[in-house]
């Protein structure tokens, strides 16, 4: 019997491997989106009259991503993916050449490093208790550590922080709606 038992936990294992690199990939995938945002369209308007630069719409996103990374890879391996995000965001726009861009890129990869690490580690008290208020509470953090630094270095003003906050809750809150819906989903399938 002891068989079945290792192959059904070694499936089991393969699968959550498999989707904590789709979470590390959608969260690289996220991190160049925002950088690729942010240079193509500048600010924009989110609604209710504010406005924001135009990565929030992938940021939000990043801090879900990264919950459901470090859920199947551990808190170890997100650490190192928050690096290679710091270091693919500065990248990312650095090669787009000039002093504003040069700028924006140091804003951005120490943004994304002080809110990804910050998310973490909020995400790391609480996901005991529940992964989605985890989820929940981490985002928030996360979403207002970027939000803060990033504007502060980026442009020397808070004036989009409303916005920021906003479009970023926009993402998450639509993340953590297809995630509670897949993971319901996925119950359902389980034989009783």
């Amino acid at each position: 019997m002891a068989g079945p038992r290792l192959l059904i936990e070694s499936t089991f294992e393969d699968r959550n491997k498999t989707i904590g690199i789709t979470f590390l990939v959608l969260f690289v995938v996220s991190i160049v989106g925002a950088n690729w945002a942010l240079l193509t369209f500048g600010i924009t308007p989110i609604g209710f009259g504010l406005e924001a630069p135009a990565s929030v719409y992938f940021v939000g996103l990043t801090f879900t991503f990264r919950d459901g990374m470090r859920e199947r890879l551990g808190f170890r391996s997100t650490l190192v993916a928050i690096a290679i995000g710091c270091i693919l965001s500065y990248s990312l726009e650095v090669r787009v050449g000039g002093d504003w861009f040069a700028r924006i890129a140091l804003a951005s990869a120490t943004a994304f490093f002080f809110s990804e690490f910050s998310d973490a580690l909020v995400y790391e008290r609480i996901r005991g208790y529940s992964r989605i208020l985890g989820m929940v509470a981490s985002n928030t953090v996360g979403l207002a550590v970027d939000s803060a630094f990033f504007l502060t270095l980026a442009f020397g003003s808070l004036e989009f922080l409303t916005g920021q906050v906003v479009g970023k809750f926009y993402m998450t809150a639509l993340a953590l709606v297809f995630i509670v819906a897949w993971e319901r989903g996925r119950r359902m399938q389980q034989p009783a």
